[in-house]
């Protein structure tokens, strides 16, 4: 018997897991077959590797030591597992460039002018409410480029080995409401002329529950929300059932809608772009940049609150290319 990378694994496993029950769980095993492959891997490394006892199973001295050299071994075997998968995957698709992003006006015009200016280049595009997802999927080489927005105070779980650039460092976020309530009429609205509303907010999307609660808080309010998608959400806003927040580059879906800032910007995101290196960025970012900033030019809610100076709260870029 010879020492295989499968069996590395089944060493972490158990380290990580703490209990041959729970790695062989993890690992889709049973556990007598699980037990006999650890007894099989002791015997060829020349003694016991894991104290196994009523707490679970905790490494030995010498199993501490296989599995620190483990650990690099797998992550080096992984990584070229992901190459190769995206060598083949980009073989097969020919000259597409695969992108992911979460919800935004900026996609479409992003995408129209990749067409236009990587000649012989199709963009594909993937939507998806969780950032995080999308940028798992670029480190396993399953897309190019994944544009997400991270919501101030839940920050992302960004993989390993990602390059990353900033679209906007800190963009407000919005708020939609019935063309008839109260605080419509104003240019602004305070969170707490918001007090007594009921807020509809996906879930699903990564950090979005817990920004609004966060502001809400903040302001001495106790959150009142109920979990719905944005279009169920619009719906539910035109009838004064709901407020939602939205983004500063929305547009109202309809007529009986309105859009407005919050006063003081309480909830922010921030704007990345994702890809596994500087290179894939390049034309890619100048290209979305674009794009972003011709949505905003068609937001005149938004373009009012850059024209007012709010923009010299957030960054540099969001007030040289927005003015």
């Amino acid at each position: 018997m010879e020492l295989e990378v499968r069996h590395l694994r089944v060493l972490c496993a158990i380290a990580d897991a703490g209990s041959l029950h729970k790695a062989a769980r993890e690992l889709g095993m049973a556990q007598p077959s699980l037990s006999t492959q650890l007894r099989r891997i002791e015997q060829l490394l020349g003694g016991p590797l894991f104290v196994r006892d009523c707490m679970g199973s905790r490494p030995t001295a010498l199993g501490q030591v296989v599995v620190s050299r483990a650990r690099p071994v797998l992550a080096e075997v992984s990584a070229l597992v992901t190459e190769t998968r995206t060598a083949a995957a980009r073989a097969a698709d020919g000259s597409r460039l695969r992108i992911g992003a979460t919800a935004s006006r900026a996609v479409p015009g992003w995408l129209s002018r990749l067409r236009a200016c990587t000649s012989g280049v199709e963009p594909t595009l993937r939507m998806d409410v969780s950032a995080n997802a999308l940028l798992r999927q670029v480190t396993d080489g399953r897309l190019d480029l994944a544009f997400v927005h991270e919501v101030e105070g839940s920050p992302l779980r960004i993989p390993d080995g990602l390059c990353l650039r900033v679209l906007v460092e800190r963009e407000p976020q919005f708020v939609t409401m019935a063309a008839g309530h109260p605080a419509a009429a104003q240019r602004e609205v305070r969170l707490a002329d918001l007090a007594h509303d009921r807020w509809m907010v996906d879930a699903t999307v990564d950090g979005e529950w817990d920004g609004v609660c966060r502001a809400l808080r903040a302001e001495g309010i106790e959150p009142d929300l109920l979990h719905g998608d944005y279009l169920t959400a619009y719906f539910l806003a035109a009838i004064g059932e709901v407020v939602t927040v939205s983004q500063p580059t929305a547009l109202p879906a309809r007529s009986d809608l309105v859009v407005r800032p919050l006063h003081g910007d309480p909830i922010g995101v921030r704007l990345l772009l994702a890809a596994r290196t500087a290179d894939e960025l390049g034309v890619a970012f100048d290209e979305l940049e674009k794009a972003y900033w011709d949505a905003a030019r068609q937001a005149p809610v938004y373009q009012d609150w850059l024209a007012r100076g709010t923009a010299g709260r957030s960054t540099p870029t969001l007030r040289a290319v927005g003015a």
